[in-house]
């Protein structure tokens, strides 16, 4: 095991952090976009992005593309290189503001949250529809892991945290219960060479209906190019 650091709320380490990875011209098969906060008060990450959608969403946005180019080369015919990214079913009840998506006009922390959520299953959908139209031997999956008995509660009132602490034992999971779903999509044969799938308890499930929704997946796809300032490959795709 080796660490190499990357603040995901800040654009400017990611990309160093990037820089390092491929210094080592390793390849790269399986990548987990797992980083996140929730519920935490109006503040903004250093590129002056709301931090829920700047760190849960546009983060793990541009990670992802600067490292697809070693994905693409490091996956095969037989074993495609795979993308994980984890969301939650706080998506069913997501909505996605594309003329707001920093909640400048009203801020609410259970609804940002549930925005980058949301905006993290609409990514995964349009990010496998550009890798299969380019026909490359890489697939993009997305998770949702279950609650977890984790620090991430940590900015929740205070009744939910001692309703928490009462009942943990017995409604949330192990963080290695909650990682288990992760694992599958990142090392289970029967996942091999699919993508564009929602998985629940190594399951296949339906996501919210408006996260099937191609054109709003197109438009968040444009509009985070333009936030992150890197080029819209779906502009090549029809």
């Amino acid at each position: 095991v080796e660490f190499l650091y990357c603040d995901l709320a800040s654009m400017k380490s990611i990309r160093q952090f990037v820089q390092r990875f491929r210094a080592k011209n390793c390849p790269l098969h399986v990548l987990v976009n797992n980083a996140g906060v929730m519920m935490v008060p109006e503040r903004k990450t250093e590129d002056g992005f709301e931090e829920h959608f700047g760190l849960n969403y546009l983060g793990h946005f541009l990670l992802t593309n600067l490292l697809l180019d070693t994905l693409k080369q490091s996956g095969t015919h037989s074993h495609n290189a795979r993308i994980i990214t984890v969301s939650s079913a706080t998506h069913y009840v997501g909505k996605l503001h594309l003329n707001d998506l920093q909640s400048r006009c009203s801020y609410s922390p259970h609804g940002a949250y549930a925005q980058s959520k949301l905006a993290l299953v609409l990514f995964t959908y349009q990010l496998q529809h550009l890798l299969t139209a380019n026909g490359s031997h890489v697939t993009a999956n997305v998770v949702d892991p279950g609650v977890v008995n984790t620090e991430l509660y940590k900015h929740v009132c205070w009744v939910v945290k001692v309703v928490k602490w009462m009942t943990a034992w017995l409604f949330f999971k192990t963080p290695e219960e909650g990682a288990s779903t992760s694992i599958y999509a990142a090392v289970s044969p029967e996942m091999e060479g699919a993508g564009g799938c929602y998985l629940y308890n190594e399951e296949r499930t339906k996501s919210a209906d408006i996260a099937y929704d191609e054109e709003l997946q197109r438009r968040l796809w444009t509009e985070s190019c333009k936030m992150v300032g890197i080029f819209d490959e779906s502009s090549r795709v029809p």
